[in-house]
């Protein structure tokens, strides 16, 4: 099996070290830089498999290198790392792409499985079949969303995940506690309100066709019915 290769950018000298030493015992290669303009140049030379971005960071902040990134690779993973815990904080990051994140302080062997499940689900995107749900047309790998011949939407790696989970289970419940520890990593309250406001776009996303609706099982989770 090949080393998965990390890019961590992360300011604190201290806590950057622990993080790379920590990674390293578990034969994981890391690349660490301090600042944003140095991770940017970093993933542009050496293409890692995932990323691991603190958001407060000098010369370029997590969330201006993420969206920098993602006009360069919309399929690599990014793990935010960050301080904030305000539900405004939490949405931006996944809507400008990211993937996950983890509130400091937290612990290194969470840190581990969540990098673990995020390559799983990326293999999984890689493998997975073009679906159809009514007049749409959802290719999962490519995160392509199609209504009949139209143009189609480009939906963010959380979108796409949220979406396949949703089809796979059509017409069933899907368990919220259970999504949400799945694409989230956990069922708290800010990421419990980040998919709230995940579900609502694509419920415009899948507006065209009158057949198709998103129910709020409320208390229990979501059922896409078609």
């Amino acid at each position: 099996m090949s080393v998965i290769k990390i890019l961590l950018a992360e300011d604190e000298p201290a806590l950057g070290q622990i993080i790379k030493e920590s990674l390293e015992t578990r034969d994981f290669e890391v690349n660490w830089l301090q600042d944003g303009e140095a991770a940017l140049k970093a993933f542009k030379n050496n293409q890692p498999d995932i990323l691991v971005l603190d958001v407060m960071m000098p010369k370029k902040d997590g969330f201006t290198l993420a969206k920098d990134i993602r006009t360069l690779d919309d399929t690599i993973p990014i793990i935010f790392l960050t301080a904030k815990s305000q539900t405004k904080d939490v949405v931006e990051g996944f809507s400008i792409g990211g993937n996950d994140y983890l509130k400091k302080p937290f612990s290194m062997e969470e840190l581990i499985v969540r990098i673990h499940n995020l390559l799983k689900r990326v293999a999984l995107q890689k493998t997975a079949d073009i679906l159809k749900v009514g007049n749409y047309t959802f290719n999962f790998p490519k995160q392509e969303l199609r209504y009949q011949d139209d143009k189609p939407q480009m939906l963010t790696h959380r979108e796409a995940h949220l979406l396949f989970n949703l089809i796979k289970n059509k017409n069933q419940l899907l368990d919220r506690s259970v999504i949400l520890n799945k694409l989230w990593g956990t069922d708290d309250f800010f990421s419990a309100r980040s998919m709230d406001v995940f579900i609502s776009k694509l419920r415009k996303k899948l507006s065209q066709d009158s057949n198709i609706q998103i129910i709020n099982v409320r208390g229990f989770g979501y059922k896409l019915i078609v």
